[in-house]
């Protein structure tokens, strides 16, 4: 049911509603990048907390959900919300400038 009522939340539903269909979504998100990255769920939690996949799959929960990055960071085991604001604002300025680069270099030429 809680997948059927992904996106279709709104004013009217209740922020614990929200909240359950959010934190759903986010299982499927971490179930998929888990696959992607061939890890198991109980290696999360012994890679760094500076992990690139760990990072990529964090940023993709900030990206795609609604849930706050104390809960990101505690299911994720990025350390505290603090430090993992951090690393994910430095990874993302980092994509942002990677991604900005083959433009650049083209208005030069």
């Amino acid at each position: 049911m809680l997948e059927r009522m992904e996106g279709r939340t709104g004013e009217h539903h209740s922020g614990a509603l929200r909240r359950e269909g959010a934190q759903a979504k986010a299982e499927r998100i971490i179930v998929e990048e888990l696959r992607h990255l061939g890890w198991k769920e109980t290696q999360l939690a012994g890679r760094r907390k500076s992990d690139p996949g760990k990072l990529a799959l964090a940023a993709r929960l900030r990206k795609e959900t609604t849930l706050p990055l104390k809960w990101i960071a505690r299911r994720v085991w990025l350390g505290t919300s603090k430090s993992a604001n951090s690393k994910l604002d430095q990874r993302m300025r980092a994509n942002k400038e990677a991604s900005l680069m083959p433009q650049r270099a083209a208005r030069k030429e």
